[in-house]
């Protein structure tokens, strides 16, 4: 847990056994005793402890984001909360909610992150700049084989689909997906989209125009895995349409 300051930052002068006290005491000894409880447990106390003295001014902002800090995510501080509000009281919550949900702002697409990270065993990886301008909608690139024969794991958030494109090769070549997680959707040029799941495979003949991505509503997970070939290249063309795309959400095929 990182050290806290704040009693000596703020009242270092005016009350100094007070902050020595709330620095080296509570924040120092008590929340420091981790092997008996852990950091996230005793904020999940204290936060529920000051909701319902209805103590929600600027300490209980500094404890949310303490707890956030100590790994509460937006689902479980929602939980938290709602939970308290039968033993605690509506208006509390009312004014606890109002700080949590500023605080957890930018949380919501984090926790589904998170989520679907746990549900496989590769990474997500970084933010698959390289290849945004071929995408639309998010998606991230984690390398998991460099040599011999190249294999990446390509995660795509709800609605992100790549454009339709070509592996092309003067031998050999051509792409083999291999779905990991979550749900998606494989189309080839003419031909009605695939539904994916995890276990699927999808063995991509070079020369096929084709896209895959993501359903609207999952996120989804799939290893691509660069068959050798000779002067193997991607020719990349349209994007898929938002009004063929949103077809999938209305359950109809393309």
């Amino acid at each position: 847990m990182r050290k806290i300051t704040a009693g000596r930052d703020v009242l270092g002068k005016f009350a100094p056994k007070f902050a020595q006290l709330n620095d080296d005491i509570l924040f120092g000894e008590v929340w420091s005793r981790e092997s008996e409880l852990s950091a996230r447990d005793r904020s999940l106390i204290t936060v529920t402890a000051l909701m319902a003295q209805g103590l929600t001014d600027t300490s209980f902002g500094h404890h949310l984001q303490m707890a956030k800090e100590n790994g509460i995510t937006r689902s479980e501080i929602a939980e938290i909360l709602t939970h308290a509000a039968f033993y605690a009281g509506w208006p509390k919550a009312w004014a606890a909610f109002r700080m949590a949900k500023d605080i957890w702002a930018d949380a919501e697409n984090t926790d589904e992150k998170q989520l679907h990270q746990s549900s496989m065993v590769f990474p997500i990886g970084a933010s698959n700049d390289g290849f945004a301008q071929y995408f639309s909608g998010q998606s991230y690139l984690a390398p998991v084989s460099t040599e011999q024969v190249k294999i990446f794991n390509v995660t795509f958030e709800p609605g992100c689909r790549n454009n339709w494109h070509i592996h092309e090769a003067d031998k050999g070549g051509g792409q083999i997906l291999i779905c990991v997680a979550g749900r998606g959707y494989y189309q080839e040029w003419g031909k009605e989209p695939q539904e994916l799941h995890p276990g699927d495979v999808v063995n991509i003949a070079p020369g096929v125009k084709h896209w895959h991505g993501a359903a609207p509503d999952s996120w989804f997970s799939h290893l691509a895995v660069e068959v050798p070939g000779e002067n193997c290249r991607s020719q990349w063309c349209e994007p898929v349409s938002e009004e063929e795309y949103q077809k999938l959400k209305q359950g109809a095929l393309l």
